[in-house]
């Protein structure tokens, strides 16, 4: 007789309302009467199983019948509940009521141990919000719409399949597939307006989701850049810089190198650090860094 048997037979029965021995015995490649003997041996450990006769008849379990927590140890109990937790603190997926219920069963006591909010200040009802909209398309399997702003300035009207929501270094990412490209695209959630779920289904069983790419791969022009960073902003760079890639000079400033693709955003990010910064190479980034400075310039001077 195989334990492994009897629990998957439980599972079997836990999940519908009834089940012959024959279909059971076909399921598991063994024979009627080896079936029969299993259904004894549950209901001689105590689980309550029953067969009925006739038309519409078979093997049943009671409808409120619930595994013995002692199936799951201690620390698999502990597990389950700090994952969930863990899900629960980014404030975007419901898991309190599922919580509750696990704590009850396995007994423990409530450890609030962690603290996430991944929406912005300011936003968290709108980013919520959008958020549920994207979940509930990407589980019902429904075409949504919706406004884009990329990285180019470009505002675009998108229809898309939501095949997958994913959290990658500091933000959250639909990955899809794009009606208006005709090709798989992920779009980053904080850019994503006016979203709507439309009455158009797909099959998400037809796409096969790419892993996101890599910067090297999307972005085919890398440029090494290498930057001279004041004493004072040190503090971002131990937060957002390898720290292998960093000198410390005798005088507190850092020497950091970085590979990063040659898009309009590297120099967004290196203006984010104001009089800190300064682009020791490669030239073209150095210059256009200055050219954007005395853009800014010139916006304040024509007002003053």
């Amino acid at each position: 007789m195989q334990i492994n048997r009897l629990f998957k037979i439980v599972y079997l029965l836990m999940k519908k309302k009834s089940i012959t021995a024959k279909e059971l015995a076909a399921h598991f490649e063994v024979s009627k009467r080896t079936i029969l003997r299993d259904i004894d041996a549950l209901a001689t450990a105590g689980i309550p199983v029953y067969t009925s006769q006739g038309k519409g008849g078979g093997i049943s379990i009671l409808d409120r019948f619930i595994l013995d927590k002692t199936v799951i140890s201690e620390a698999e109990q502990e597990q389950i509940l700090f994952a969930l937790q863990g899900m629960s603190a980014t404030q975007y997926i419901e898991t309190e009521s599922i919580l509750s219920k696990l704590r009850s069963l396995f007994k423990k006591t409530d450890k609030d141990w962690i603290e996430v909010d991944f929406s912005r200040w300011g936003n968290s009802a709108e980013d919520k919000a959008r958020f549920d909209t994207l979940k509930n398309a990407v589980i019902n399997e429904r075409v949504v719409s919706f406004t884009y702003s990329s990285s180019f300035g470009e505002t675009v009207e998108r229809k898309a399949y939501p095949l997958k929501l994913a959290f990658k270094s500091t933000s959250w990412y639909l990955q899809a597939f794009c009606l208006l490209r005709n090709d798989y695209r992920i779009f980053k959630i904080s850019r994503m307006k006016n979203v709507e779920i439309l009455a158009e289904v797909f099959d998400s069983k037809a796409f096969k989701i790419p892993e996101i790419q890599t910067s090297e791969n999307q972005f085919p022009c890398i440029v090494d850049v290498t930057l001279h960073i004041m004493p004072n902003a040190t503090y971002r760079v131990y937060d957002e810089f390898d720290e292998r890639s960093i000198i410390k000079n005798k005088d507190g400033s850092l020497i950091v190198t970085m590979s990063v693709p040659n898009d309009y955003w590297i120099i967004d990010y290196l203006l984010s650090f104001g009089e800190s910064l300064e682009v020791l190479a490669p030239q073209s980034i150095r210059d256009e860094v200055i050219r954007r400075a005395e853009e800014i310039k010139n916006v304040y001077a024509n007002k003053t």
